[in-house]
């Protein structure tokens, strides 16, 4: 397959109708505003239908609307255009339409900056939205996995019949490397989605999509949920692993900080010191068995790498590892770029306190 030299919400925006998405409704927000506008012109060429809704809201109400019909469908936002949807992505959730979300994030609380940052990490994996539900969450680090993993969502959102957030930052964004693209999904070849409103335009029993229901049948969808949760975390969790075999000090880190501190633990390796890294590839579920894999005795710290302060994943870390082994964290936030001297300082910094 050949490959193509593409900006990122571009690339992400071609992965989603290769996919077979057909409808997008999106307001604009930077960092991620090429991809509404990469699918105003792409999506009418392959027969599909682009909104850009008045708002936020009407445009994740737009998404609902769409996937009850069975359409694979997608919206983005960045940061507090993410918050703004919540409420609809929770009626996503509660009425089990499946929907792909891409929060290309910036620096927060509140407006922020435009700058790019990791500030949505407990927004994505703890709180997308009212209810207590959550989403697959996937932080790609380089723009070829953001194609891939965009393109897988769709199948696991109609598996699930949820939506699915692709969390990736300004930087992943805006820069430009090659791709190779997937193959162009048919979207009439897909399984009919009996559980939607029509289909095919065939006789079929009245259906009704909601999201509100007697309590009892509430109780019942949120323990089938919690079924659903467990299976990902047991067949879904991804993540990469390096140099973890002998390694006396672990880096955790996603997206594109992980491109960063990986220079860093490859440099301080061939300075000798036993550093190894764990990249979180799905954010919720997070990775545990890789940290299981950890001896506690052997490993003297973790280190979070995050471009955000406070460490939001740090929180997750120490579950995984039990509290255990202790945790450092290194951060910038406000939109200021990690940096590779910076990171690899301040692991060394750590690496020194802990010998």
């Amino acid at each position: 397959m050949s490959k193509q030299l593409m900006k990122g919400c571009e690339a992400v925006a071609e992965a989603a109708v290769r996919a077979g998405c057909r409808f997008f409704a999106g307001y604009p927000i930077t960092p991620q505003n090429e991809i509404p506008e990469y699918m105003s012109s792409r999506l009418p060429e392959v027969g599909g239908t682009f909104v850009q809704g008045e708002s936020e809201i009407a445009s994740i109400n737009m998404v609902y609307g769409a996937s009850a019909t069975g359409t694979r469908a997608m919206t983005s936002s960045s940061s507090p255009g993410i918050s703004l949807k919540t409420e609809g992505i929770s009626y996503l959730a509660g009425a089990l339409l499946p929907a792909v979300i891409v929060n290309v994030s910036r620096g927060g609380p509140g407006l922020g900056s435009i700058q790019p940052a990791q500030s949505d990490y407990l927004q994505a994996t703890k709180a997308p939205g009212h209810g207590g539900f959550h989403t697959l969450v996937f932080a790609p680090s380089t723009l070829q996995e953001a194609v891939d993993l965009t393109y897988e969502a769709f199948d696991y959102a109609e598996r699930d019949r949820c939506p699915v957030m692709i969390l990736m930052d300004g930087c992943l964004g805006s820069i430009m490397e090659s791709v190779s693209l997937p193959a162009m999904k048919d979207p009439a070849e897909f399984e009919e989605t009996k559980w939607a409103v029509g289909y095919n335009g065939q006789s079929r029993p009245t259906r009704i999509i909601t999201s509100i229901y007697p309590e009892l049948v509430l109780e019942n969808n949120n323990k089938a949920r919690v079924e659903t949760y467990a299976r990902w975390a047991k067949e879904d969790a991804k993540a990469e692993e390096l140099l973890l075999d002998d390694a006396q000090y672990v880096v955790v880190a996603y997206g594109i900080a992980a491109r960063v501190a990986k220079q860093a633990v490859l440099a301080l390796r061939a300075k000798g010191i036993k550093i190894g890294m764990i990249r979180p590839i799905t954010l919720y579920p997070f990775p545990k068995q890789s940290f299981a894999k950890l001896n506690s005795a052997n490993v003297k710290a973790i280190i979070d790498i995050e471009m955000t302060i406070p460490a939001q994943m740090e929180e997750d870390i120490a579950l995984a590892t039990h509290c255990a082994i202790p945790i450092h964290s290194y951060g910038r936030s406000g939109g200021n770029l990690l940096d590779d001297d910076g990171v690899r300082q301040a692991i060394e910094k750590i690496v020194g306190g802990e010998a």
